[in-house]
C-alpha cells in the first residue's frame, strides 16, 4: 500500500472517527485530492448523534464541470483508440480484488461501512465481498471482453458492417447511502470499463467509504485523473447537472424516484435509473410444511435486513391463505429476535420516527387493516432524532381495501423496517395480479411456489427486472452473479453483469467498411 492510504486503512474506524479525532475528507478533481473552505456540521454518528466526520460542503463546482468538459464524446478509450486501457483496467481490478481479499482490508471496509450505515456485520461483510467478486470477475481480460462487438457481410466485395460498444464520454454517477461501497463501486467501475470519465457523487452521510475505495484503486494503478469525486449537498449537485446539462452525456442515478425524475427532465432523458421500488413477493397456494421455516426466514431477511433500507427490500407480501395461519406467527417471532445490539435493526437514515409513525397511522386508518407486529419506536438507545429507529413492523391489509381508493396510501414505499401483508384465497390471484399491474416501479420481486403453472402465470403478466422464482425465492440478493436492475422502463440501469455494464455504460455504434472495387456502371444515368 502507499503510505497515504495505508495510514488511514489500518485505523480502526470506531476509534478514529469520532468527535475528538474527526476524519476530514477531500474532493478528487483533475487528478488531485483537494480541500475546501467549508465543511458540513450535520454529518453525525448515526448511533449517537455526535459529529465524527468532516465532509466538504463544496460550493465551487467549476472544477468538476471542467472535468466533464475535458472528456471527449468518444471517451477516454474505445475499441479503436487507446484500447490498451481495457487491459490496464483489468489489471487494476486484479490487484484491487487481491487487496480487498486480505483480512486487514476486508475488515477495514466492513467496519467502515457499518460505521456510517449501521447494519449487521454479516450484511456489511457481504457488501465488501460482492464488490471483491465483481472485481475478480473483470480482472485480466474481463474488461476487454465487455467491448466485444460483431460483424456482418456487406452487399458486395469489400463491404462489411461492424458493431461496436462505444462510450458516452463525460458521465455522472449518483449513489445512495444504503450500500456505501457496492453501488458506487460497481457503477463507477462499469463506467470506467467502457471508456467513460465519470464524476461521482455519493450521499454525504456515507461518502467516506467510496473515498477510501478510490484511494485503494489509485494505489492499485488507477490513474487519479480518470474520474472526479465530489462531496456536496444534493441541491448543489442538482445545480451542477443543470449547468453542465449540455456536456453530460449520461447520468446514472440510484435512489429516490422523485429525484430521478428531476434528473431525467434536466438531462432530457439521458439517464439510466435504478430508483426505489415497492417490491413484492407472492406466495402460492402449494403449502409445504417442510419449507415453512425456510420461507419464513427468507421473508424476514428480505423485509428487515439493513432495517429495511434495501432498494430490493420486501415491501408487500401476498400470502395465499393456505400459508397464512402458519407463516404469519413465525414472521412475528423472527422479527422479535432482531436487536440493536447486533445491528439486525438500526437507524433509518432517510425517515424520522415522526414520518414513520405518520405512515403507519395512515395505513391503519384504512378500514379492515390490523397491526401484525411492531409499530413502536425503539427505546433504550442514543440514535439522534434526525434518523428513525423503529421496530420491524407489518400491517395486514385486506385485499379489497388495497384494490380501491387507498391503493396509493398502502403502496407507498417506506424505506425502513416496514411491510404490508395481504392474504388471498382461491380464485383471487387475478385480483392480486391487477394490484401488481398498478405498481409504478419494477425493481425486484419473488414468486414462492413449486407449481410451474402458477409460476408461469405470475411471471407472464409482471415485469420486475430482477425476479426470483421457486421455493427459495427472495427479493434481495447479491448482484455480482446476475443482472440487478428494474424493467419496464427504457431508462432502467443494470448493475453487476457484463450485460448490465454494456447496456448501461455504452451505446451501439455501427461502422461500415466499404473498400471494395469500384462498381461497374456507376456513371450510367438512371433510367427514367
Amino acid at each position: 500500500m502507499t503510505a497515504a492510504w495505508k495510514a488511514f486503512a489500518t485505523v480502526d474506524p470506531f476509534a478514529g472517527m469520532n468527535g475528538s479525532n474527526p476524519g476530514q475528507l477531500q474532493n478528487l478533481t483533475g487528478g488531485q485530492w483537494t480541500d475546501v473552505d467549508t465543511y458540513r456540521d450535520d454529518i453525525v454518528d448515526p448511533m449517537n448523534g455526535e459529529a465524527f466526520l468532516q465532509v466538504p460542503d463544496t460550493q465551487n463546482m467549476a472544477p468538476f464541470i471542467e472535468g466533464l468538459e475535458s472528456c471527449p464524446k468518444s471517451g477516454l478509450h474505445n475499441p479503436l483508440r487507446d484500447n490498451d486501457r481495457y487491459v490496464h483496467l483489468g489489471a487494476v481490478c486484479a490487484r484491487s480484488a487481491a487487496l480487498l481479499a486480505t483480512p486487514e482490508v476486508e475488515g477495514f471496509f466492513t467496519r467502515l461501512t457499518q460505521r456510517v450505515m449501521p447494519k449487521s456485520w454479516q450484511q456489511c461483510l457481504a457488501e465488501v465481498r460482492v464488490t471483491r467478486v465483481f472485481l475478480e470477475n473483470f480482472a485480466g481480460d474481463g474488461v476487454r471482453f465487455l467491448a466485444r462487438g460483431f460483424s456482418n457481410p456487406g452487399d458486395h466485395q469489400g463491404q462489411e458492417s461492424r458493431g461496436y460498444r462505444w462510450p458516452f464520454g463525460p458521465v455522472v454517477v449518483i449513489a445512495p447511502f444504503n450500500f456505501p461501497l457496492e453501488i458506487p463501486a460497481l457503477q463507477t467501475m462499469g463506467a470506467l470499463f467502457m471508456g467513460n470519465r465519470p464524476l461521482v457523487k455519493v450521499d454525504s452521510k456515507v461518502s467516506v467509504v467510496f473515498d477510501q475505495f478510490i484511494r485503494m484503486l489509485i494505489h492499485c494503478g488507477l490513474d487519479p485523473a480518470d474520474l472526479d469525486y465530489v462531496h456536496c449537498r444534493g441541491e448543489k449537485m442538482g445545480e451542477l447537472i443543470s449547468e453542465a446539462a449540455d456536456t453530460i452525456r449520461l447520468a446514472q442515478f440510484t435512489g429516490s424516484s422523485t429525484v430521478a425524475e428531476r434528473v431525467a427532465e434536466t438531462l432530457n432523458g439521458r439517464v439510466r435509473l435504478e430508483d426505489a421500488g415497492f417490491d413484492w413477493k407472492v406466495i402460492g397456494p402449494d403449502y409445504d410444511p417442510a419449507w415453512l421455516d425456510y420461507v419464513a426466514w427468507q421473508c424476514d431477511e428480505d423485509a428487515y435486513n439493513a432495517a429495511g433500507q434495501k432498494c430490493s427490500a420486501q415491501s408487500a407480501l401476498f400470502v395465499h391463505k393456505n400459508w397464512a395461519e402458519h407463516l404469519l406467527p413465525k414472521l412475528r417471532n423472527l422479527a422479535a429476535r432482531r436487536s440493536l445490539d447486533d445491528l439486525t435493526v438500526g437507524p433509518v437514515l432517510s425517515w424520522t420516527n415522526e414520518q414513520i409513525k405518520g405512515h403507519i397511522d395512515a395505513v391503519l386508518a384504512v378500514e379492515g387493516t390490523e397491526l401484525l407486529f411492531g409499530g413502536q419506536p425503539l427505546t433504550g438507545h442514543t440514535i439522534p432524532e434526525c434518523f428513525g429507529a423503529y421496530e420491524p413492523t407489518a400491517i395486514r391489509v385486506p385485499l379489497s381495501a388495497m384494490q380501491g381508493e387507498h391503493f396509493d396510501v398502502v403502496a407507498r414505499e417506506l424505506f425502513g423496517p416496514f411491510q404490508i401483508v395481504v392474504t388471498y384465497g382461491d380464485g383471487e390471484l387475478d385480483a392480486v395480479l391487477d394490484l401488481l399491474e398498478q405498481m409504478q416501479n419494477h425493481l425486484t420481486a419473488a414468486v414462492v411456489s413449486a407449481d410451474i403453472l402458477f409460476q408461469q402465470k405470475v411471471l407472464g403478466v409482471t415485469v420486475n427486472g430482477t425476479t426470483y422464482c421457486g421455493m427459495r425465492a427472495r427479493t434481495t440478493g447479491a448482484p455480482q452473479n446476475h443482472w440487478f436492475g428494474p424493467s419496464g422502463d427504457p431508462r432502467g440501469a443494470g448493475i453487476g453483469t457484463p450485460e448490465a455494464i454494456s447496456l448501461t455504460w455504452s451505446a451501439h455504434r455501427e461502422i461500415i467498411g466499404d473498400n471494395g472495387p469500384m462498381p461497374e456502371g456507376w456513371e450510367t444515368p438512371p433510367v427514367r
